[in-house]
């Protein structure tokens, strides 16, 4: 099954579809009790460079979902929910998976020290 999940991504790649590929369609072949940021590991894996994927989950979403007036970037008047890790997501996409502080909405809700 992975190996057909693979040829497919990499298929709508070729065929230019990277506008139409959201985070969060199943895209990656792991079991839901997983940490759920392997998305972005196996998008990166599949074909997408770090930023495609994390533009996925941002932009792209936002756009997909008709909604690029309140969410998908860090701007005024939109939602800004964000998380921080330690090292750089683009060199590494892994960085994704071990998320150290979090705000949504305003609020902190994690932050490891």
């Amino acid at each position: 099954m992975v190996e057909l999940e693979r040829q497919a991504f990499g298929t709508a790649l070729k065929r230019g579809l990277l506008p139409y590929i959201s985070y969060g369609t199943d895209a990656g072949g792991y079991a839901w009790s997983e940490n759920q940021a392997e998305e972005f590991s196996y998008m990166v894996k599949y074909g997408m460079t770090p930023m495609q994927a994390i533009k996925s989950a941002t932009s792209v979403a936002a756009r997909l979902l008709d909604r690029e007036d309140s969410l998908g970037a860090v701007a005024a008047g939109r939602y800004a929910d964000m998380v921080a890790v330690r090292g750089d997501p683009l060199a590494d996409i892994t960085e994704l998976e071990r998320v150290r502080w979090v705000m949504k909405g305003a609020t902190v809700y994690r932050f490891d020290q």
